[in-house]
């Protein structure tokens, strides 16, 4: 009698064990098929900041995120997103950083200099204005370097142990652009830092970043809202954060687009930088718009690429969580869907 007793309690505790496994495998199984959701940060320069403020609020509304992918200053928010950094970390980042130095990459023990070289590379008043062409050196392509930002994403990568695109915690795209055959290129692995600063390196103004045989500029030139790219990733439902502010462009009713182009706006002066942080292709970033499920568009019209510094950045972030709050309903009915699929 006591030896049947000991059986059965063994066969009890093999079959509680069976029934937790069979449990826990179910909960798997229906964690893995609910709907993945991919987040698309666009290029603004430092209006980038309000991408901060949404991402505040998707992070209050319990939004899980499984794949990013962004473009120019997008790249950046986005890069560091998927590195692990919460949006509050972002906030800090953006309102403690002296970015007229950082953009730059000025020396501040040069500023008192009008002019002298160091190593090859000319500096007027301690920025870097031309890089040592003789050495193979491409500066010269742009006034600015772009080396101080690839050191701050360096460093905030590595402090979360994933230095390199495929290490991130969440699967991350950036984009930028072939210079020289004017083509799209996605950036899918390699050092985070330089893929960052190849989608920002708008022509002209950063020097651009040497990859495969590319010189690569701003993906803001080619794709500057890269839905498509992260719908490719395996993203079912898409959030989108466009900084787009120069040309008008809302949903109707009907969700199809209003644009109106503003292509005069690339003449004249600064129709260059207006270009890049902006889009060439209308087809595909009215395309990348359409397909997007959650649009936030932060309303900035007196901000421009430039409008860098902690002032402006604090407002910014408060229109972009501003901005985001208008579409709480929707993130709500998101997160609902995502729990219940």
């Amino acid at each position: 009698m006591c030896k049947d007793t000991t059986i059965f309690r063994i066969f009890a505790n093999d079959m509680r064990r069976i029934l937790l496994f069979l449990l826990l495998a179910s909960s798997l199984a229906t964690l893995g098929s609910r709907p993945k959701v991919g987040l698309v940060l666009g290029g603004g320069g430092a209006k980038g900041a309000a991408q901060v403020g949404v991402l505040k609020v998707i992070e209050q509304a319990g939004i899980p995120v499984d794949y990013i992918a962004g473009t120019s200053i997008g790249a950046i928010v986005g890069g560091l997103y998927a590195a692990g950094y919460t949006a509050a970390e972002l906030d800090t980042m953006f309102c403690q950083q002296e970015w007229l130095t950082l953009l730059t990459d000025r020396r501040s023990d040069l500023s008192a200099e009008p002019y002298t070289v160091k190593k090859g590379i000319t500096y007027i008043f301690g920025f870097p204005v031309m890089g040592d062409l003789k050495n193979g050196d491409i500066g010269g392509f742009g006034i600015m370097r772009g080396e101080q930002v690839e050191q701050l994403i360096d460093s905030m990568a590595n402090a979360r142990k994933c230095r390199y695109v495929e290490d991130l915690r969440t699967p991350f795209r950036c984009v930028a652009a072939d210079f020289r055959s004017a083509s799209e290129v996605v950036i899918k692995n390699g050092q985070l830092s330089k893929a960052v600063r190849a989608s920002m390196a708008i022509p002209g103004i950063f020097k651009p970043v040497l990859r495969d045989g590319k010189v690569l500029v701003d993906g803001g030139m080619m794709n500057n809202l890269p839905v498509d790219v992260v719908r490719e990733m395996g993203a079912d439902i898409v959030i989108a954060i466009d900084l787009q502010q120069e040309e008008k462009h809302e949903r109707t009713d009907d969700g199809d687009l209003d644009v109106v182009s503003g292509l005069a706006d690339l003449l004249g002066i600064g129709g260059l930088l207006r270009w890049v942080t902006q889009r060439p292709d209308i087809t595909k970033y009215v395309a990348n718009v359409k397909q997007s499920d959650v649009y936030i568009h932060p309303p900035l019209p007196d901000m421009d690429a430039s409008s860098f510094g902690n002032k402006n950045s604090l407002r910014m972030i408060k229109v972009g969580e501003d901005e985001a709050m208008k579409h709480w309903d929707e993130l709500l009915k998101l997160k609902e869907r995502l729990n219940h699929d």
